[in-house]
């Protein structure tokens, strides 16, 4: 407590005035009473014999609080990159090494930390600033389904047999392991680190059985079940940060060389995969301004499994991009982005067969020769809110020259055009969404001008993901053959191609029309239910009509319903749980293509996924 000073006032202070020539007495010293206040110790009072913590990380366990259990992922782990592997210098060690031996003194084991940091001088570990980061994924599926198999004499398991159309009914089980280590430097719980290094291998394992020949393997010969495994990489990459923070704001320029993942829109409609590149990007104004300049040279894709291949040489197929991302643009809490790609094609002389036999470069559509091509991709994609509404928006063009047309043998321009949205409005515990798509179809295959849309490698997180039958599945094209499917697995656009993974991009095709409704439901932080219904037509189908040599087929492919229950124990990602179920209403198009024509029941797939993550 602060005592006034004693006396009265003078008075020739008055408001802080003085009169001139009046020197005021000073006032009594100030005196402090703070009852049970306890002043600090003198440096003598000091123990000396004490030897400082080896670093500021392992604090909390060196005062005994945590103990650190390297299979727990949720709390303080070192192999989860919460620790650095290496505290910072050679006084560091040295009082690590005293921490061991006093321990050992006195008959007790060593803290944790304790040891001396002994790592490959090559990596140039010195500071404490590197960090090592594990991860393991468990991915299980099993996946019965049914589709339309066409059948010949060759191909049916029942020699009675004279339908076009085989048995339906197939089982898949597919066990994929993934293995991802990350060693980077930087405290990057407020800034990017400043280099990374990654290695992600993926091993799997998969069984099918289904009921016809010649749907597993080209030779008749061969039976109707068929067990594969393959390991594939799918990171191997240098992440290197080459110019300095913005001290407020973190913005970065970097540079990523190797196999790296890349999603060249918000959701993944042309190009989202995991390949060769070299890769500049960052981001300036406080992270409002984002861009990415990139290109990458395709790998081979293993035929059963979808992994990389790298025994293999690249394919001759380049992907040049450039894209720019702008915050509040057009309007505020809106994301836009406009994106430039250029693909380069020269498999034209190139003959590929995957390792079920099956041909897939050139795809066997109409001359049967081999495609080059060059085609540039003009994008706008956007995600964010208008009001209440959340909005996702994504179209493209395709412009370019397709040098052998399949139905003619002459060059021809490619002129395709693409276009999605998604709104949804969320309502307390509950999403209510609305999708539509388009892609434009080819109306007339023989002329000197390709109209149907495809992308380089589409993996789409829309109308349902691979929760919907039709993204989920691959539809046989029995009219071009065997090798060839209207659709990919995991995509929505009917492209035709030999494999979505090992063909190349087809613009002769009947293009697509979606329109569809869902909602998802949070019963609980741990469990979701989700629905879905999409109507989808083909845009055209003239180029169907050629290879089917059919005055006329009709546009709806028909109804495509689903739903979906995904539960997450303890509401977190590290096991999440799905079941999920799909059935396909085949319209008049469809049934046209591939029904008994007398059997227009519905085609179904089931979905079961347990995926678990350390």
């Amino acid at each position: 407590m602060i005592e006034p000073p004693a006396g009265p006032v003078d008075p020739g202070v008055l408001e802080g005035r003085t009169r001139p020539g009046f020197n005021a007495d000073l006032p009594d010293q100030m005196r402090q009473d703070n009852p049970g206040a306890v002043r600090a110790p003198p440096p003598s009072a000091f123990p000396t014999d004490q030897i400082a913590i080896p670093d500021r990380w392992r604090l909390i366990e060196n005062l005994g609080l945590v103990v650190e259990n390297p299979l727990d992922p949720y709390n303080q782990n070192t192999y989860k990159g919460d620790r650095p592997i290496c505290p910072n210098n050679a006084e560091d060690n040295e009082r690590r090494r005293l921490l061991r031996e006093a321990a050992a003194e006195r008959g007790e084991e060593p803290p944790y930390g304790s040891a001396v940091c002994r790592t490959p001088a090559f990596l140039g570990l010195s500071s404490d600033k590197w960090f090592f980061i594990v991860n393991a994924i468990s991915d299980t599926v099993i996946e019965p389904r049914t589709f339309p198999i066409p059948v010949g004499v060759q191909t049916t398991q029942d020699p009675d047999r004279l339908d076009v159309f085989g048995r339906d009914v197939s089982y898949v089980l597919s066990q994929t392991f993934i293995a991802g280590f990350a060693l980077l430097k930087g405290s990057t719980a407020y800034a990017p680190p400043s280099v990374e290094y990654r290695l992600t291998l993926a091993y799997n394992i998969n069984h099918v059985d289904v009921p016809e020949r010649r749907v597993l393997f080209v030779e008749p010969s061969k039976p109707t079940h068929r067990t594969d495994h393959f390991l594939g990489v799918q990171e191997a990459f240098i992440d290197y940060h080459f110019s300095k923070y913005d001290t407020e704001r973190y913005d970065f320029i970097s540079i990523r060389a190797g196999i790296q993942p890349f999603q060249s829109d918000f959701r993944g409609f042309l190009f989202n995969d995991s390949q060769l590149g070299v890769r500049l990007f960052g981001n300036r104004d406080n992270n409002r301004f984002q861009f990415n300049l990139g290109a990458f040279w395709r790998l081979e894709k293993d035929t059963n499994s979808g992994l990389n291949s790298v025994v293999q040489r690249p394919r001759d197929d380049l992907v040049f991009l450039a894209n720019l991302y702008r915050q509040d643009f057009l309007i505020p809490a809106l994301t836009s982005q406009v994106t430039v790609v250029y693909n380069r094609n020269r498999e034209g002389d190139n003959v590929e067969v995957d390792t079920n036999g099956f041909p897939v470069r050139p795809g066997l559509l109409g001359s049967l020769r081999g495609r080059d091509y060059d085609v540039v991709y003009l994008g706008y994609n956007a995600d964010g809110r208008i009001g209440r509404i959340n909005v996702t928006a994504s179209t493209y063009a395709a412009l370019g020259e397709d040098r052998n047309n399949f139905f003619t043998d002459r060059p021809a321009d490619i002129r395709a055009f693409f276009a999605a949205t998604e709104l949804s409005y969320d309502r307390d515990w509950m999403r209510f969404r609305l999708s539509g798509a388009w892609a434009s179809g080819d109306g007339d295959p023989f002329d000197d001008k390709v109209t149907g849309f495809d992308a380089i490698f589409e993996n789409p997180v829309f109308a349902g993901a691979d929760t919907s039958y039709w993204i989920r599945q691959t539809i046989p094209f029995a009219g071009g053959g065997r090798a060839i499917s209207l659709n990919g697995r995991n995509g929505i656009l009917n492209s035709l191609r030999s494999s979505k993974e090992q063909g190349q991009s087809n613009f002769n095709n009947p293009g697509l029309m979606l329109v569809g409704l869902g909602a998802d439901f949070d019963i609980s932080p741990e469990l979701r239910l989700s629905a879905n219904a999409n109507h989808l037509w083909f845009e055209n189908t003239s180029s169907l009509q050629a290879l089917r040599v059919e005055g006329s087929i009709p546009r709806d492919i028909g109804f495509d319903l689903s739903a979906a229950a995904i539960w997450r124990p303890q509401a977190t990602q590290n096991i999440v749980a799905r079941l999920s179920a799909a059935a396909l209403i085949p319209g008049a198009g469809f049934r046209d293509l591939f029904d008994n024509f007398n059997d227009h029941r519905a085609y179904v797939s089931v979905l079961a996924n347990v995926t678990l993550t350390y």
